[in-house]
């Protein structure tokens, strides 16, 4: 059975940028605090439901992180540009699966794979699908 994210090995070395992975890792984890040029908005994602925030992979050119578990509790989700890290968007989840985020395209989502569509989409990658992560 796969390990959640947030149950994973955190790294012991810093991650920038340019070296941030585009898919899951499944093995460890990287916490914001391993991410040098990581955005308050980022750093501060899971101040409220007292979660680090982890990285989980990229949806075009945003890269994805969460603070709290993926399924059944308080958790938010950020999404960064890559190549603009003061362009964010976040997503909360609640524990009874509902949920609310402004994303790239102005619109309030409330489905969480609409949000992540809505960040394939702003990134030009439409082949793309956006997965569950």
């Amino acid at each position: 059975m796969p390990v959640p994210a947030e149950d994973r090995p955190p790294v012991e070395h810093d991650v920038h940028t340019d070296e941030l992975p585009a898919l899951p890792q499944r093995d460890s984890r990287i916490p914001v605090a391993r991410w040098p040029e990581a955005p308050a908005a980022i750093r501060e994602l899971g101040t409220d439901i007292d979660a680090e925030p982890g990285y989980l992979r990229r949806i075009g050119r945003y890269l994805l992180w969460r603070a709290g578990p993926a399924v059944k509790a308080d958790a938010r989700y950020g999404a960064v540009a890559a190549d603009d890290l003061t362009e964010v968007w976040t997503f909360r989840l609640r524990p009874d699966g509902t949920g609310s985020g402004i994303g790239p395209d102005g619109a309030t989502h409330d489905r969480f794979r609409s949000w992540k569509e809505a960040l394939r989409d702003a990134s030009g990658d439409v082949g793309d699908e956006a997965d569950d992560t």
